[in-house]
């Protein structure tokens, strides 16, 4: 993958950099945003305006189009430092290509990949100070889109906003989790937008999760929407199972195509693992924690990384997973992954996308 360089980037660099500001060493996730961000403005059927430009608020109408109408979209990258102080993007076009895909199913335009990636790439270039260097820490980056019409009407908006703003983040998940099995409330439906990244999807797991949160635990696990009785996703990221000798994960429109999912599918395959995505259901997980023919299941995603599973939660009844050292695939796979983004080991596969 390269990043074309066919737009002019403007850049204006902040006055006063607020990076001797920051404890390294006490990350809290999402609360410390780096110096700069990307800008772009899209009007009259073409991109403008593409900049980098200080972090700061921005100026928007009470009548904004995304306010009312929900047109608005995200994906979630990580940076990381080598030792030698190389930064590297794990595997960005993955999620421009699930970008786009979210943008089409909501009516917005496409970013370009000169835009999306060539623009991050130059971004990070400024702001690679900020990209921490302990392990366990990353670069989180946000691109997103939303409506920008000024104007009252259900239609898609004629111009739209893509920025990206970034932040050096700790782990999202500092321990184990648990999760309650969803039996009432509805993550998405068949032929609903439940495979994109859309602000709305993450508005409606609020209350139930706090519901679940209410009872001790620590996510919810979404099923589908016409029976409950299939397991899609967790609130914040992918579900994998090791059942028996396979490694098995929920599969369908109606579940967030993970990059971190897929590249641990890929990974399970390569190392000889048979690897299913498929439907899985509530009563085939619950019996196989029982008979102990489920030996694992975590969390996957991009601020989760991969989170063990300890327990589970369904009608009124904990059910608890193996001891997480017993667990070689997902604790391989861990340990694997942070070799490599950080460098450590060869890329044979090509993911990290060097700044």
């Amino acid at each position: 993958m390269s990043a074309t360089e066919k737009i002019s980037i403007r850049v204006e660099p902040t006055q006063q950099s607020r990076l001797s500001q920051v404890d390294f060493n006490n990350l809290k996730f999402g609360q410390i945003m780096s110096d700069h961000m990307l800008v772009a403005e899209y009007n009259n059927g073409k991109w403008i305006d593409v900049s980098i430009v200080p972090y700061g608020d921005i100026n928007i109408s009470p009548s904004l189009s995304a306010l009312h109408y929900g047109q608005s979209i995200f994906e979630g990258i990580k940076g990381y430092k080598f030792a030698d102080g190389t930064v590297s993007i794990f595997r960005p076009d993955k999620n421009w290509e699930r970008f786009n895909k979210s943008a089409a199913r909501l009516q917005m335009p496409e970013v370009p990949e000169d835009i999306f990636i060539g623009g991050l790439k130059k971004l990070l270039e400024i702001d690679n100070s900020w990209v921490p260097s302990l392990e366990g820490t990353a670069l989180y980056i946000r691109p997103f889109m939303f409506a920008t019409e000024a104007a009252l009407g259900v239609h898609p908006s004629i111009s739209y906003k893509f920025i990206i703003i970034t932040c050096p983040v700790g782990a999202y998940y500092s321990k184990p989790i648990s999760l309650k099995v969803e039996t009432h409330y509805t993550r998405a439906a068949e032929g609903g937008v439940g495979f994109s990244k859309n602000a709305g999807n993450y508005a409606l797991s609020l209350y139930p999760t706090q519901l679940a949160n209410d009872e001790g635990y620590d996510q919810i696990m979404w099923t589908d929407a016409a029976e409950h009785k299939y397991i899609e996703e967790a609130g914040t990221a992918n579900l994998i199972f090791r059942i028996g000798d396979k490694i098995i994960t929920p599969h369908g429109d109606t579940i967030l195509h993970g990059v971190t999912r897929r590249t641990i599918m890929q990974l399970a395959e390569e190392w000889g693992y048979e690897v299913e995505q498929r439907k899985v259901s509530v009563q085939e997980l619950i019996d196989g924690i029982k008979d102990g023919r489920v030996t694992e299941a975590f969390a996957a995603g991009t601020a989760a990384t991969i989170t063990h599973i300890d327990r589970i939660g369904y009608e009124g009844q904990d059910y608890k997973l193996p001891a997480i050292e017993s667990r070689d695939f997902s604790n391989k796979v861990l340990e694997y992954l942070n070799q490599l983004r950080y460098g450590k080991i060869e890329d044979s596969f090509g993911w990290n996308y060097i700044v």
